[in-house]
């Protein structure tokens, strides 16, 4: 009987997709070193998950033999009452990146387009690519989403506008008053999906207020997850908020138990630990604050984030700086996928491991400029 060639049923855009990379898991970095290592790879928390998640968690282990609440119903119920609003304008995914992906499979068809922007988070890309939708992709302004630009390129097949605030991997930011003027300047039937999956973080005044969008009605996904601040990344928990006509397209192709039971009980414990998320927003700001002045004092460039990240800039090539990093213990994400063939991404970690990475990154660009000068 002859093989059959799976590549020959694979819908025509299949062959350009381009998936996104997976990092290598902590342990098996340390198998092949012989040593510890710390990862500053992901945009984890550092402090870990939420202590009253992990309680809750644990409470739940003897009840796995049973199906998820495939409607989430308590979850759903606590996410709307903190927001203002009703359930019917809240969903839930496996990670918000469910959620970018339930989009695109909801409104997104060979011959539509979608719009985000250069240097903007890959699974938009590929949430975009994978339905055969024409993906559009429009020039950064200073290393930040061009809202203006991103308007005019609206045309008649746009579907979807795809934005991330603050930015992954740039770190960078648009203010509130930027996207009302976006919001106002592009055709009201267009879906614009608003990742905020580093919300917490955001330290800024000027930042956003986008939950009034969803309760004034207007076409817009707000994104938000579990993986960051309340450090749950491994359970895969996000939600979207947006009116009820928007939530109830979604639910129409979100699959029945796309949020497991153990992530809805953790997810409603982690909503009431303000001690936890308060203590990882601080923890961030002291641990930004430190590397950015001693990044500074290094003369290495990066750019100011609004995350729990910097995009950082050492001139020399990403991936080579990644595996001399990797030889010291500490795993970074260079970003060459992104468009920066010099820079890595690193996470803010505990004052230890922010230590241990300048080390390291010290140790770097020394070995570096000796074999430059051989």
């Amino acid at each position: 009987m002859p093989k059959s060639n799976l590549y020959d049923i694979l819908p025509p855009w299949s062959a350009r997709i381009r998936p996104y990379p997976p990092g290598k898991p902590i342990e098996e970095v340390e198998r092949e070193l012989g040593r510890t290592a710390i990862k500053l790879a992901s945009n984890e928390n550092p402090l870990g998950p939420s202590p009253k998640a992990q309680e809750a968690i644990r409470k739940f282990v003897g009840r796995l033999h049973f199906y998820p609440d495939g409607s989430g119903y308590y979850l759903r119920e606590k996410i709307a009452g903190i927001q203002g609003l009703s359930m019917d304008e809240v969903i839930l995914g496996a990670g918000s990146t469910d959620l970018i992906e339930l989009v695109a499979k909801t409104f997104l068809m060979a011959g539509d387009e979608a719009i985000t922007s250069e240097s903007a988070f890959y699974m938009y890309r590929l949430a975009i690519e994978d339905m055969g939708a024409g993906f559009v992709q429009v020039p950064m302004r200073d290393l930040t989403f061009d809202l203006a630009a991103i308007a005019h390129a609206v045309t008649q097949r746009t579907k979807v506008i795809y934005l991330g605030n603050p930015n992954n991997p740039t770190g960078t930011m648009f203010t509130a008053e930027e996207l009302d003027r976006f919001l106002d300047a592009i055709p009201p039937r267009i879906l614009v999906v608003l990742d905020e999956a580093y919300y917490e973080y955001v330290q800024r005044r000027d930042y956003s207020h986008s939950v009034d969008y969803v309760r004034a009605g207007r076409n817009i996904l707000v994104l938000r997850t579990f993986s960051k601040v309340h450090g749950l990344a491994g359970i895969r928990l996000g939600y979207g908020m947006g009116h009820r006509e928007l939530i109830e397209c979604l639910h129409r192709i979100r699959s029945p138990f796309n949020a497991s039971s153990i992530a809805q009980a953790a997810g409603i414990a982690a909503l009431d630990d303000h001690e936890h998320v308060a203590r990882s927003v601080e923890s961030n700001h002291k641990g930004m604050k430190f590397l950015t002045e001693e990044l500074t004092l290094q003369g290495v460039r990066y750019t100011p984030s609004a995350g729990n990240f910097l995009l950082v800039d050492t001139g020399r090539d990403c991936e080579e700086d990644f595996l001399r990093l990797l030889h010291e213990g500490v795993i970074v994400r260079p970003m060459k996928l992104y468009g920066f063939p010099t820079s890595f991404r690193v996470t803010v970690g505990t004052p230890e491991e922010n230590e241990i990475f300048l080390e390291a990154l010290h140790r770097v660009a020394r070995t570096s400029l000796k074999a430059a000068n051989l």
